[in-house]
C-alpha cells in the first residue's frame, strides 16, 4: 500500500509529466509553423516519452493500492523563440522535473518506501538522459550559430530520432 504523502506526490508528478507532454507538443507545433520539421519531431517524440511517463506514475499508484487522482493541466506558452531558446527552455524545464523527482525519492527513502525507491531509480536515470539530450542539442545549436545552412543541416539529422 502506498502511503498518502507518496500519493499525493505522485499523483502531482503525473500532472507535471502531462504538462511537459503538453509543453513539448505545443513547442512541435511551434517548429512546425517556422518549416522546421526535424525539431518539430524531435519534440513530438519528447511529448510522447512524458505523456509515457505519466502513465507510469499513474499505473503505480494504481498498482499500490492507491488512488490515481488527475489534476488540471495548464496550459503551455503559444509563443516560442529560436531554436536555441525554445531547448534552452525545454533543458530548464527537465531540471524542474529532475528536482520534483529528487523529491519524491527524497520522500520515499524517509518512508523506507524500497518499492518506491526501485520504481524511482527509472527515474532518476531517465532525467539524466533527458537533461542530456537537451543539452547536447543546445551545443550543437551553439556551434550552428547563425549559419542557416548548419541550422538546417541539424534539423534534417534530428529527423531520425526514435
Amino acid at each position: 500500500m502506498i502511503s498518502e504523502t507518496l500519493q499525493k506526490a505522485m499523483n502531482a508528478q503525473v500532472t507535471k509529466e502531462f504538462y511537459a507532454s503538453q509543453l513539448y507538443l505545443a513547442m512541435s507545433a511551434h517548429f512546425e509553423a517556422v518549416n522546421l520539421r526535424g525539431f518539430a519531431h524531435w519534440m513530438r517524440v519528447q511529448s510522447d516519452e512524458e505523456r509515457g511517463h505519466a502513465l507510469r506514475f499513474f499505473d503505480y499508484v494504481l498498482e499500490r493500492g492507491g488512488s490515481a487522482e488527475l489534476g488540471a493541466v495548464d496550459a503551455p506558452p503559444a509563443e516560442f523563440g529560436a531554436p536555441i531558446e525554445i531547448f534552452k527552455e525545454a533543458l530548464g524545464h527537465e531540471q524542474k522535473v529532475t528536482a520534483s523527482i529528487n523529491a519524491i525519492y527524497a520522500l520515499a527513502l524517509k518512508e523506507n518506501d524500497y518499492a518506491a525507491q526501485a520504481f524511482l531509480q527509472w527515474f532518476v536515470s531517465e532525467q539524466v538522459e533527458e537533461e542530456a539530450n537537451a543539452t547536447e542539442m543546445i551545443d550543437r545549436l551553439h556551434m550552428a550559430g547563425d549559419n542557416s545552412a548548419a541550422l538546417l543541416m541539424l534539423d534534417s539529422e534530428v529527423k531520425a530520432r526514435a
